[in-house]
């Protein structure tokens, strides 16, 4: 099976035009007329892609308008594992190629609504049609001086045919002709991704605890320092460990495990990890655990409990009855009359 094939690449190479270079590709492109998807440059060469991102890409890119692409639904469709493709469906989703967000359908199912975008830097640039620069008007015209009138000249002969008219393409196209406002044929361009230079949120304050002790602080130093252990990309400075340390600091008061702590801060990182201080002030902010509630809001909480009345035995007839303290029940009382069952 390889020897036709090589055979025919090596036929195909021989009518290759020009000098080929000694070493290196050697690109036979043979032009497609189905089926094919155009991918571009931007995306195919991208430095900071990984090979798996810019693959699941081209695969996202040539599949229909409506297709499935979750982690399960690509899984099912390609060799790749879960792992492997919810890590490359990070790395689009941060570059700005992918973006996932939950809709409510109006029958009231919520489901993930996928956009993707095969040049998402172009989203950026403004796509308004820049407006013809308006001339300024003539200055008026002076009308020329009266001269004194001269002798006729001789009758001229017949008068040159006029140049036609010009059709109403090359009339709009004629220098004195004024200058039409360029039709729009499609709606203004709104970005769904804000400009670099859009005001941002200011970040929320780091987590403090009620009180800093000694116990706290090494506690919390030595969870930070032993992240690199779990998790290689989280290697943090000694400034940056001083400065999570208050919050972690605040987890470990609010009686959150240690093993909590590292599995929230190590788990499902993103690829590549630039930033692991930024990344670690944002998980202690954003996830931070409510305080366990007391014994006292427990209780307050709790359904209210129904007094039962206990039984009794009756000191006449000893039938159980139920009343709250001893004494005779109410056949013996109406029997006997009040008086008799009180003596």
């Amino acid at each position: 099976m390889d020897t036709p094939q090589n055979t025919a690449l090596m036929r195909a190479l021989t009518e290759l035009p020009g000098p080929l270079p000694a070493r290196g590709v050697i690109h036979i492109a043979i032009r497609h007329t189905d089926r094919f998807t155009v991918v571009g440059n931007d995306l195919a060469q991208h430095t900071g892609l990984s090979t798996v991102a810019v693959g699941f890409a081209v695969r996202i890119q040539s599949l229909p308008q409506g297709a499935e692409i979750g982690i399960k639904a690509l899984a099912a469709r390609f060799p790749e594992g879960e792992k492997l493709i919810a890590a490359a469906l990070r790395e689009l989703e941060a570059h700005g190629y992918l973006q996932r967000a939950r809709t409510r359908l109006p029958n009231g199912r919520i489901v993930t609504r996928t956009v993707f975008c095969n040049q998402p830097a172009a989203l950026l640039r403004p796509r308004f049609a820049a407006a013809r620069p308006q001339r300024p008007p003539a200055p008026p015209q002076t009308p020329p001086p009266v001269r004194d009138p001269e002798p006729e000249p001789p009758a001229p002969e017949a008068a040159a045919p006029q140049a036609p008219a010009l059709p109403d393409v090359q009339r709009e196209q004629a220098p004195d002709a004024p200058d039409a406002p360029a039709p729009q044929d499609h709606a203004p361009f709104v970005a769904l991704v804000p400009p670099p230079t859009a005001p941002r949120q200011p970040s929320p304050p780091l987590p403090q605890p009620r009180e800093l002790t000694a116990e706290l602080d090494r506690a919390a130093t030595a969870l930070l320092s032993d992240l690199r252990r779990h998790a290689r990309q989280l290697v943090l400075s000694e400034n940056d460990v001083r400065q999570l340390v208050p919050a972690v600091a605040a987890w470990l008061e609010r009686d959150t495990h240690p093993d909590t702590i590292r599995h929230t801060l190590t788990s499902d990182l993103p690829q590549p990890l630039r930033h692991p201080a930024k990344l670690l002030k944002h998980r202690l902010t954003v996830l931070l655990p409510p305080p366990l509630p007391g014994a006292d809001d427990l209780a307050a909480s709790a359904r209210p409990r129904t007094a039962v009345t206990p039984f009794q035995t009756c000191d006449g007839c000893e039938r159980a009855f139920r009343a709250p303290t001893p004494g005779h029940c109410r056949d013996c009382r109406n029997a006997h009359g009040p008086a008799q069952v009180a003596a």
